[in-house]
């Protein structure tokens, strides 16, 4: 499920098989246990006014709606999740790429993972292969680095994306095929000023983001020198991601956390952001909201919430966020000079 207007909850052929309190990052759910041969009927129901509609704080649409739904199989041996991760190493970078292979078979499984990883010219980088064998129902990671030189790294002023191709082996047969693009580039934080492969970046950012947002628009910000997007808190489409990484803008993620109807009061009763009762739903919309956009370039920053007070919720959000990718700056605008909220300079022009 891409995304939906409002909480959620799944039932396949008749029985609850998924439910979900934030809508607006896409979710999986694994149906294997409860599907049946021949027909079955799946149906999404979105709730009006759930409990977590507290924290969100924003126009929602006067009717339900849901975003791209689709269902797929994978093999029991299959690509779970990838990662991309650069390092500096002189006048080149190193591109790393973490693909993160998962069994639920019930016995001690091999696979062979085949990778290619293509520049936008289609010219060979890397190439290769890698075995991995894995015991009942586990999951491990194998890794791959390619050089990368400094005019081929992504920016927005320089967005190039390669092509990284994947080909799962199990038993002698090809089993899962899957294509993305990447882009490898590095972020950092030089004293207030967001640097991007260890160089300042300028600043210009988009002043009304809007509801919708087309290519036509995006190429046209671009020509008028802007660079940079703030998202809103809600739902964003994963179409916008890929069009910023393809025409190079640089995106500030936001989770989406909206608290602003319940006021700005930390007392007991006030804002759920110093309500430890919230802790456990912030955190997982921070992080499913990482996890979301992690594999974009674009994505240079992420916000913890949007006008939401301050409390002990934001201080955790803040340091998980920093326990899954420590180089990446995480952004507060109403810490009001708090510890969460790191100090970089993010003006309409610089």
């Amino acid at each position: 499920v891409e995304w939906a207007s409002s909480a959620y909850e799944i039932r396949l052929n008749g029985k609850v098989a998924g439910y979900c309190q934030n809508g607006s990052n896409p979710a999986d759910y694994n149906f294997t246990k409860q599907v049946r041969e021949g027909a079955n009927n799946l149906t999404i129901k979105v709730l009006s006014n759930p409990a977590s509609t507290v924290l969100e704080s924003w126009a929602h649409p006067s009717e339900p709606a849901l975003g791209s739904c689709y269902v797929f199989s994978q093999p029991t041996i299959r690509i779970r999740d990838l990662f991309t991760k650069t390092y500096r190493n002189g006048s080149v970078f190193n591109g790393e790429v973490g693909i993160v292979v998962k069994t639920d078979a019930l016995n001690p499984k091999k696979a062979k993972i085949h990778y290619e990883l293509l520049t936008p010219q289609d010219e060979v980088v890397t190439y290769g292969s890698q075995e991995i064998e894995l015991d009942m129902r586990r999951e491990d990671t194998l890794r791959l680095v390619a050089q990368i030189p400094d005019t081929m790294v992504w920016s927005a002023r320089n967005p190039i994306l390669y092509t990284l191709r994947l080909k799962t082996q199990t038993e002698g047969r090809y089993t899962e095929y899957v294509s993305l693009k990447v882009g490898f580039r590095t972020v950092g934080n030089t004293r207030g000023q967001l640097a991007i492969n260890g160089y300042p970046a300028a600043l210009k950012a988009v002043p009304d983001l809007g509801t919708t947002v087309s290519p036509s628009q995006l190429l046209e910000w671009k020509e008028q020198g802007y660079n940079l997007i703030l998202l809103p808190a809600g739902g964003v489409s994963g179409a916008l991601y890929d069009l910023c990484d393809r025409y190079g803008f640089y995106v500030v993620e936001q989770a989406p956390i909206n608290t602003s109807r319940s006021g700005m009061s930390r007392r007991k009763g006030g804002n759920p952001s110093n309500d430890p009762a919230w802790q456990a739903a912030y955190i997982a919309r921070i992080e499913e909201s990482y996890h979301t956009t992690k594999l974009h370039p674009c994505v240079v920053a992420f916000s913890l919430a949007e006008d939401s007070a301050n409390g002990i919720n934001l201080y955790e959000g803040y340091l998980h966020l920093k326990g899954l990718e420590k180089e990446r700056p995480v952004l507060y605008p109403d810490a009001g000079g708090e510890w969460n909220s790191d100090k970089l300079r993010l003006s309409a022009e610089q």
